[in-house]
């Protein structure tokens, strides 16, 4: 059975024998006596010099360090620095070192030293998961060597040059974690090769930044609202960011120079990620992942022109490296909203739109349908019509420039930014003026391939966003409605579809707890959720549904 060792900095003894009863006073004690399996547990508290620590705390193989992990270990305050002699990069300060399985767990860990790190990982393979690093004054996390290890769901913030850093032959999994506020947000080097997935990094002064000849793998990452580059890519580096078969999935947005910056010497393929291409600089070739990926509709922000002056390549940032003291200076630009870029979904290309029928006329194929008293009301205010058989066809799917064409009779939104000449809607389209009239109001947008795919079928997803961030929708409370299919609604998607539920816009038929939010959407779905949204502004009168999501 694996031996457990309290240790409470207020009320314990390094005298005691470390049960719950009679904890000890360090963690150095602890880490003394502990054999490999021991878990050690700690108590809510300041563990530093002053209730008498001393630093670096080395964590031996096999032994676990763990505090509260379900609040990242707020209250569990690990602070203070020693002298570590690196193999790699000589004298270090730093607060903890981990060997191999060595795991640390649902702490807070702060070092003020000059350059000082958090944790230290060389060529072992320890695991960090569910803690917080904190003004640390140089990074969080620092890997070097031939280190391979798990770093998960932790928070790295207001650190002074990066929130993990990744250096010479290190590997690993980092994933789930949150780099915010510090110089960059993950800083890999060298020839470093580690797996980034699921991270989200945010207003730092670069997010990702790859140097060297690393090579890293990048898959449904974001880095957004920082002050430089969301990601940036020198020297001989080549981050994977995705395959035909495997799409990136990362989304680089918002960011005030680059959302993409390649000032290497190689050619980046970029395949299932979303990044506006006018916010890119450098060699980059896009390529349509051939894995169905939604359409993200733009946030209400207004975004660059799609023919911008070209903006040369500025000196790249090198990444700071455990020796000198990195000073990131960030320089605030405009952050502009740029147009997400998703690979199209390959549909068929349906019959062009028949000319409607006049809306006085009674619909044939609606009268025991579930959505036919939101169809009727549609037709009524003129918004929609049927085809010349008298038909509505409530079950066919809706391309993208049927669904425009509704969207711009129902709301017919005023312009909030540019123009844009889509090279796959030609000025005799006979939507291209619908088309035109909601990119400008904020409801859809193109692909990277300036495309707009006019005959491609629309989500259901994707009409929610698209209303949600076209109304400008928001809501003052959070919702903790969970649909049964939850984990298919795509990361770019949850926040809208909160706001969605907020608002009672979504309707599910046949059943309310399945979104299906990657399905085609049908025109009998389509005319429920607009007409939901034109309740919610007021315009129309509330219709009794059973299948109406209710927060």
């Amino acid at each position: 059975m694996a031996q457990v060792l309290y240790v409470n900095p207020a009320t314990g003894s390094d005298n005691n024998s470390g049960s719950q009863q009679t904890p000890l006073k360090t963690i150095a004690q602890a880490l003394k006596v502990a054999t490999s399996d021991t878990k050690i547990q700690l108590t809510q508290g300041s563990y530093n010099a002053a209730s008498g620590e001393v630093f670096p705390l080395t964590v031996p193989s096999g032994v676990t360090i763990i505090g509260n992990e379900a609040n990242k270990g707020s209250g569990i305050l690990i602070e203070g620095s020693g002298t570590y002699l690196s193999r790699t990069f000589a004298g270090q300060n730093v607060t903890l070192v981990l060997e191999n399985n060595a795991v640390l767990k649902g702490v807070t860990v702060t070092n003020l030293a000059s350059r000082g790190s958090g944790v230290w990982i060389e060529s072992t393979t320890p695991t960090v998961a569910n803690c917080t690093f904190t003004q640390c004054k140089r990074e969080g996390v620092f890997t070097t060597g031939d280190a391979n290890p798990v770093i998960q769901g932790n928070v790295f913030s207001e650190n002074a040059a990066n929130g993990i850093a990744i250096a010479k032959n290190s590997k690993g999994q980092i994933q789930g974690n949150t780099c915010s506020k510090t110089g960059f947000g993950i800083a890999i080097s060298d020839t470093a090769s580690p797996t980034l997935i699921d991270n989200k990094i945010s207003e730092n002064r670069s997010g990702i930044v790859v140097s060297g000849s690393a090579r890293p793998i990048l898959r449904n990452n974001l880095s957004e609202n920082n002050t430089d580059d969301g990601l940036t890519v020198i020297s001989t580096a080549l981050p994977d960011l995705g395959s035909t078969n495997n799409p990136g999935g990362n989304i680089l947005r918002n960011n005030g120079k680059f959302d993409l910056q390649n000032a290497s010497s190689n050619k980046l393929v970029s395949v299932g990620n979303q990044i506006n291409p006018t916010k890119v600089t450098g060699s980059v070739e896009f390529i349509n992942s051939q894995v169905p990926t939604p359409t993200p509709t733009p946030t209400p922000t207004p975004v660059p022109t799609p023919t911008p002056t070209p903006v040369p390549t500025p000196t790249p940032v090198p990444i700071p490296t455990p020796t000198p003291t990195p000073t990131p200076t960030p320089i605030p630009t405009p952050t502009p909203t740029p147009i997400p870029t998703p690979t199209p979904i390959p549909t068929p290309t349906p019959t062009p739109t028949p000319n409607p029928t006049p809306s006085t006329i009674e619909l044939t194929d609606i009268s025991n349908h579930w959505a036919a008293a939101f169809i009727r009301e549609l037709v009524k205010q003129g918004i929609i019509n049927g085809f010349p058989d008298r038909t509505f066809k409530p079950d066919a799917t809706m391309t993208r420039a049927q669904y425009t064409a509704l969207v711009v009779k129902a709301f017919n939104p005023p312009s909030s930014r540019a123009a844009i000449k889509f090279k796959d809607v030609p000025a005799d389209f006979w939507a291209s003026k619908v088309i035109q009239q909601a990119y400008q109001g904020l409801f859809l947008s193109g692909f990277p391939d300036n495309t707009f795919a006019p005959n491609k079928n629309i989500q259901r997803v994707q009409v929610i966003v698209s209303l949600v961030n076209g109304l400008g929708l928001s809501v003052d409370e959070t919702v903790t409605k969970a649909f049964d299919d939850q984990a298919k609604i795509p990361d770019y998607a949850k926040d809208e579809v909160v706001k969605a539920i907020q608002k009672q816009i979504i309707v599910n038929y046949p059943n309310p707890k399945q979104l299906n939010p990657t399905r085609d959407a049908t025109r009998a779905e389509v005319a429920a959720i607009v007409y939901q949204a034109l309740v919610d502004a007021g315009r129309v009168a509330a219709i009794n549904s059973p299948y109406i999501v209710v927060a």
